[in-house]
């Protein structure tokens, strides 16, 4: 044997060594492949109907907020009325109502002056500075003070 030969033999057995190495890396790739459409297909399987209900949730959601829009233009309406409403019956109600008042308030005090029999009331506690004092020092102070 030649070298010529012994070389083109070791070339040959690298050569098939290398061929070898490739055939077990493309099995393992395949192998890969074939994992990942399994899995492709099995997310795609689980996702179609998750995204069935969340739609249908959307279309729900979409439903009650259309609904609370109503209520609260409808409430927004029902406050602008009560608003009109009660200014109507201050303005319509509130003047004779607060003469009425003030005329009986003067009435009181017109028949309450009148009466010389009856003792007007005297509060039995004064507030000084923060506190109370009885009756009988307040008499006291006044008296002081004259």
């Amino acid at each position: 044997m030649s070298g010529g030969e012994v070389a083109g033999i070791l070339v040959a057995v690298f050569w098939a060594i290398l061929v070898s190495f490739l055939a077990v890396a493309l099995v393992r790739l395949a192998q890969t492949l074939r994992a990942t459409t399994k899995l492709v297909a099995d997310v795609t399987d689980q996702a179609v109907p998750l995204l069935a209900d969340a739609s249908a949730a959307v279309r729900s959601a979409q439903t009650q907020i259309d609904r609370v829009d109503a209520i609260a233009s409808d409430v927004q309406e029902v406050t602008s009325n009560a608003s009109a409403l009660s200014t109507t019956v201050a303005s319509t109600f509130g003047g004779p109502l607060v003469k009425v008042a003030a005329f009986g308030y003067g009435v009181r005090r017109a028949l309450g002056g009148r009466r010389e029999d009856v003792p007007a009331k005297e509060s039995r506690r004064t507030v000084i500075v923060g506190r109370t004092v009885p009756a009988a020092r307040r008499v006291k102070r006044t008296r002081k003070k004259d």
